[in-house]
């Protein structure tokens, strides 16, 4: 994310309407990110972030009262809190968003309530906050059902209230998964306590998505100005989905589905060495206070099967054919990471990569409507 520590917003794309159709009546060249608007295939942009007001100030609140000293999703979120342009984008679900969704040919985004979303608010208001955000999205979602879908917010911390929370989204209000920004004060959803949390995603059919937000080991990381996306995201998203792995999550829930962003945070690049080194960690009894279980597959089983990726921000055609190639190309989603990027020219970058019309429209649009049940 291009954010800078005082917290500025440089790198951040400004709202620049262009008109298409008066380049073309005058005759002017299209320049070298012009959209394709005539594709064989929807661009479903899968990781795609928003935000409401309560939320903002409950996590603004609660970082100046000073109770959770140390925890640094907080502090970020405190950080994006001042970024007028940044909220005025991802707190719109209506017009603005709409407006450049049609700019960079976006048929439908799948929302999900950005990092650190409501794991980093007073314990006692995340689950009230994670309702509100679910009505709100599904409102959207009904007031625009061909361009919006959405997952659901839950706030882990809170394990009954969040069973019944994911009941209730992908029941009454229909939404398409969950989505979990990554740690919450320093625990993982691997750990034993969480499991009633996974067994309501599998029972209802949910993908979890695993979003980055800032690192609970912080300081190490914000020295090296590494506390975002150079390192410290995607290392907890990593952390996070290794620990499922190795927690034996998907040997007891082999329905459930996880998808994670950024290219799979470079974890479909190690799927050899995981194997290999597996025995470090697969049924060492001294693990997890003496809980950790023994894997009935290899590692890379598990990203093949139990696994996705999408691509957001990282719009590069080496990287995407081989996550395709080691993967399955079933297995890979488009997503564009709006409003933390967003370029035209990335937009264009997939219409010309070099894949099959069969593997594009999979990558672009058939993947995204299987892993998240969405309308066909």
């Amino acid at each position: 994310m291009p954010l800078l520590e005082d917290g500025s917003e440089k790198g951040l794309k400004g709202h620049f309407k262009e008109d298409f159709s008066h380049r073309t009546r005058v005759g002017l060249a299209p320049r070298a990110g012009h959209i394709d608007r005539d594709v064989p295939y929807k661009r479903i942009a899968t990781e795609e972030a928003w935000t409401f007001p309560a939320l903002v100030k409950a996590q603004v609140e609660y970082f100046e009262s000073g109770e959770a000293k140390g925890d640094d999703s907080l502090r970020m979120a405190a950080m994006f809190a001042k970024m007028p342009s940044l909220q005025q984008m991802m707190q719109d679900l209506g017009e603005l968003r709409l407006w450049h969704m049609d700019e960079y040919g976006i048929d439908r985004q799948l929302l999900l309530l950005t990092a650190p979303g409501v794991q980093v608010v007073r314990q006692s208001e995340g689950t009230a906050l994670a309702r509100e955000a679910n009505d709100l999205a599904a409102d959207a979602c009904r007031r625009h059902p061909d361009r919006f879908s959405a997952c659901a917010a839950f706030d882990p911390r809170d394990v009954k209230g969040s069973v019944k929370e994911i009941e209730r989204a992908m029941g009454a209000l229909k939404l398409n998964g969950a989505v979990l920004n990554s740690h919450f004060q320093g625990h993982y959803i691997d750990e034993l306590a969480y499991f009633p949390i996974l067994e309501a995603l599998e029972a209802h059919d949910a993908a979890l998505y695993i979003h980055p937000t800032a690192p609970w080991n912080a300081p190490h990381y914000e020295t090296r100005g590494f506390f975002g996306a150079l390192a410290g995201f995607p290392h907890d998203v990593w952390l996070h989905t290794m620990g499922l792995i190795f927690s034996g999550a998907f040997d007891r829930f082999p329905k459930l589905r996880l998808v994670i962003g950024h290219m799979g945070e470079c974890l479909p690049l190690q799927l050899y060495r995981f194997d290999w080194m597996q025995g470090n960690a697969d049924g060492r009894a001294h693990l997890r206070e003496g809980q950790q279980v023994k894997l009935q597959h290899p590692v890379s089983y598990y990203f093949r099967n139990n696994i996705w990726i999408t691509t957001s921000g990282v719009g590069w055609e080496p990287a995407i054919r081989f996550c395709m190639d080691v993967l399955g190309p079933e297995r890979v989603l488009y997503a564009m990471d709006y409003p933390y990027q967003q370029s035209s020219d990335e937009v264009a970058a997939y219409d010309r990569m070099n894949l099959s019309p069969e593997h594009k429209k999979m990558l672009m649009q058939d993947n995204a409507e299987r892993v998240f049940n969405l309308p066909r």
